[in-house]
């Protein structure tokens, strides 16, 4: 790994991002600079995004983000289904492992370590909280992720997903967008069916984590109703403030701290602020800055009458960039100013640690405990 300084910072638990998406089917080298891999997608066309991006490795250990959530995503899409996607289950779980080769190597580069349990989380913590001498800069430090699959469709039986967690699956979405085969997702309707309900079941036995993010609301409520064990959304916003489906009302949230859920605050500009229009609004016309994600984890805070449930799970990157992010965000790195904002806000030192870090931390003890 090339030396590097980086002024230390407070630490950041980022729960939701798409890195092995982006090497893959963005072709990105996220081991480089953001300029340069901006510059090499000057003139590409194939995606919304090119040259806007946002994430990269180096930005990420410089705005303090030395724990993540990194996603396998594989669509599965039966005919009919307008969606992208790939056409069988079976294609959609050799994407996704693919995508685990990527993190692989990123390991043995030494830019990533994969979290598994407890103690490797709290190794993680220390070795960014514990800046003593003996210790590395922050710049030379790899970044630990907790491995998640979005969308269940590359499982393509209850066997799969005992392979997953051998390879270090810890969390799991049933649903992405449109229908699923395990639930029902963003801009779809219906319940989670026998199939949902089976996985839901091995995901129990196995200790997996319950990803609520992207749900429709009866797959929601179902899903809670049936799942026994820990349960977060990685990435969601409030319904009150942009009213949309893919948000959470504020009788969801209230269920989700029954469960001791943390929620991530999500970067997506149309989630963000209402009446945004993707394709025709832009952060300049629309004046967004990074500071109105704050009302979204100050709603939760104030809804749940505590600091515990909100976290972080920007989504940069995830199919968007600079075009559709805050106006006053350059790359990932900003995010690390959302803790000051939070300050001016009137939150106390430690809930700010907490919802930048310090929830999500929290939760994943509690959930791995004994295991």
């Amino acid at each position: 790994m090339r030396p590097g300084r980086v002024s230390s910072r407070m630490l950041i638990f980022d729960a939701h991002l798409d890195l092995s998406m982006n090497a893959l089917e963005w072709n990105r080298d996220l081991m480089r600079p953001i300029a340069e891999i901006r510059h090499r997608e000057q003139g590409m066309t194939d995606k919304k995004d090119r040259g806007q991006g946002t994430v990269c490795l180096p930005e990420m250990r410089r705005g303090g983000i030395g724990v993540c959530v990194a996603t396998q995503i594989a669509r599965y899409v039966k005919p009919k289904n307008s969606l992208s996607g790939w056409n069988s289950p079976e294609q959609a779980w050799a994407q996704t492992q693919g995508q685990l080769a990527w993190y692989r190597a990123m390991e043995d580069a030494g830019q990533l370590t994969q979290i598994r349990d407890a103690a490797a989380l709290e190794k993680q913590v220390r070795l960014w909280t514990d800046r003593s001498e003996s210790q590395p800069e922050i710049g030379n430090l790899p970044i630990g992720y907790v491995l998640s699959l979005e969308g269940a469709d590359s499982i393509v039986n209850l066997s799969y997903l005992d392979k997953a967690y051998g390879q270090g699956l810890r969390a799991v979405g049933p649903a992405h967008y449109g229908p699923g085969t395990y639930a029902q997702g963003t801009h779809a309707t219906g319940g989670i069916g026998a199939r949902g309900r089976e996985l839901l079941n091995e995901m129990d036995r196995l200790g997996i984590i319950l990803d609520a993010t992207h749900l429709c609301d009866e797959s929601f409520w179902e899903a809670l109703a049936h799942f026994q064990g820990p349960v977060w959304a990685s990435h969601s916003n409030c319904r009150s403030l942009v009213p949309h489906e893919r948000q959470f009302s504020d009788d969801q949230l209230k269920a989700l701290f029954e469960r001791g859920a943390v929620i991530g605050a999500v970067l997506d500009a149309w989630m963000i602020i209402p009446g945004w229009n993707r394709g025709e609004t832009t952060p300049v016309s629309s004046g967004l800055k990074l500071e109105r994600i704050v009302e979204h984890i100050d709603h939760i805070c104030q809804l749940a009458g505590n600091a515990r449930h909100s976290g972080i799970g920007t989504d940069l990157d995830g199919g968007f960039g600079r075009e559709q992010s805050p106006g006053d965000l350059e790359t990932i790195y900003d995010i690390s100013r959302i803790a000051e904002m939070l300050r001016a806000r009137g939150y106390c030192e430690e809930d700010v640690e907490g919802i930048m870090h310090g929830n999500f931390v929290r939760f994943l003890k509690r959930a791995w405990s004994g295991r």
